[in-house]
């Protein structure tokens, strides 16, 4: 019985840090308003100008991880954040402010890339992907809670997402200098697989991550003004959701593969659309809670099991990068969405408008959840350079085993494909043996067909 992976804590550190700012987008623009010269426009696209930014550096990062090392381009990520809305926060002038949301946003980006190519490559991507929701969420929630009480200038929400950068930078030591991909001739052009399917699955994870802001972009003046709460209930509702959206994501770890991808994704979708258009329909708090509450719950889950899907299509973590700055990029249009939506058609009329698309959306990623994969197997095969008569009766693992990556092009089932590796290792009789037993060459081979060595 095979223990248990360790928790790659450094991955989650960076995930919380990558995408804290997008979870406290709603309390960063509404200071940004209150505190700066800036109408609710301006301080909206401010936010939406983060998040783009944010999304940028996803793009142009999603292949070249590998090729700067994860370790070096997660401290480069955490320096930006820190830099660029530490800037932010302590400065009161409005073009500093927003050169130092788009450094910061950049920031995170690059950090979130790291952190979704690093799970990609993990054993256990959704274990992981929930562990870093559930830091993200419960970090939030304490946010919310706290940045009440510290005062109404506009820097509070920056300083702590700038301190969650330099916390976070304390665990990079952990991450390799350089993954395996790095190392291994010819693997860092290789092309992205499942191409129809991650370009399907990317844009629709824009348009389901669209709708969700639209609505949390507008969250606060439906509860205001439509079902006639005040603040102080309307601060508590988004508490206790957010606290929901922890009970979520630990259902969501517990639970892990056991129903698949494409049942959490498709129902979870759909229970979501019926979420918005309570919530955007509220008059009272009994609904306007609801809907919040469940939708906040059902999220994280959905959200889960899509990084995990996109995670299962490249290991290198390619288009898990790519449907993290697709989703990004929704959120940055989405307030500015719900916005124009609920101020032409009022926001009951909005909800509905967003749970069909959402029930829309839900189809094709719920098709490419369902769709068989044919993913690169890696096998491992140890290569004795000894006799196995001259191997120690009491050894009981291999220690030290090299492993190389040769990629196989498809070959008929019904033909073995013959590799011949070349093994370099030091000649039987001169291999020293300790208690651990003697040293293997492994070959790492990827082919879809058998392998005969």
């Amino acid at each position: 019985m095979s223990a248990r992976t360790p928790t790659p804590w450094p991955l989650v550190a960076l995930f919380t840090a990558g995408y804290l700012a997008a979870y406290l987008l709603p309390t960063t623009v509404g200071r940004l308003d209150a505190g700066l010269p800036l109408s609710a426009t301006q301080a909206g696209a401010v936010g939406s100008v983060l998040l783009l930014s944010s999304a940028s550096a996803g793009f142009l990062l999603a292949s070249r991880v590998d090729r700067f090392g994860p370790r070096r381009l997660a401290r480069a990520g955490l320096l930006l954040a820190a830099v660029g809305y530490g800037t932010a926060a302590l400065s009161s002038a409005v073009p500093l402010v927003v050169a130092g949301a788009i450094v910061g946003g950049f920031g995170s980006g690059t950090a979130t890339a790291v952190a979704a190519t690093g799970i990609a490559g993990r054993h256990d991507p959704h274990r992981v992907t929930t562990l870093g929701l559930l830091g993200v969420s419960g970090l939030a929630g304490a946010l919310y809670l706290t940045i009440p009480h510290l005062g109404p200038a506009h820097g509070v929400p920056l300083a702590a997402i700038a301190c969650t950068a330099v916390l976070a930078l304390s665990l990079t030591g952990r991450l390799p200098a350089r993954t395996p991909a790095a190392h291994t001739p010819g693997t860092a052009a290789a092309p992205l697989p499942h191409r129809r399917s991650g370009l399907l699955l990317a844009g629709a994870m824009l348009f389901w991550s669209l709708a969700q802001n639209s609505l949390w972009g507008v969250s606060g003046r439906i509860g205001l003004t439509q079902a006639g709460l005040t603040e102080v209930e309307v601060g508590a509702v988004f508490a206790v959701a957010l606290g929901a959206g922890l009970l979520g994501t630990v259902g969501a770890g517990a639970l892990g593969p056991r129903l698949g991808r494409a049942l959490p994704i498709g129902v979870g979708t759909a229970l979501i659309a019926g979420c918005i258009a309570l919530s955007a329909a509220a008059t009272d708090l009994t609904s306007f809670a609801a809907g919040e509450i469940a939708w906040n719950t059902l999220y994280p889950v959905v959200l889960s099991y899509v990084i995990g899907l996109a995670a299962s299509m490249d290991p290198r973590g390619r288009w898990a990068v790519l449907v993290g700055s697709a989703s990004s990029l929704g959120t940055a249009c989405g307030p500015l969405t719900g916005s124009l939506l609920s101020a032409r058609a009022g926001y009951p009329a909005m909800g509905t408008v967003l749970a069909v698309g959402l029930l829309l959306i839900g189809v094709p990623m719920t098709l490419v959840a369902l769709r068989p994969r044919r993913t690169t197997r890696i096998v491992e095969i140890p290569v004795l350079e000894t006799p196995v008569t001259e191997i120690p009766a009491a050894a009981g693992h291999y220690a030290e085993i090299p492993v190389v990556e040769i990629s196989v092009p498809p070959v008929p089932a019904v033909d073995n494909a013959v590799v011949e590796i070349p093994l370099g290792g030091v000649p039987a009789q001169r291999e020293a043996y300790g208690t651990a037993g003697p040293r293997h060459t492994a070959a790492t081979v990827s082919a879809p067909g058998p392998v005969t060595v």
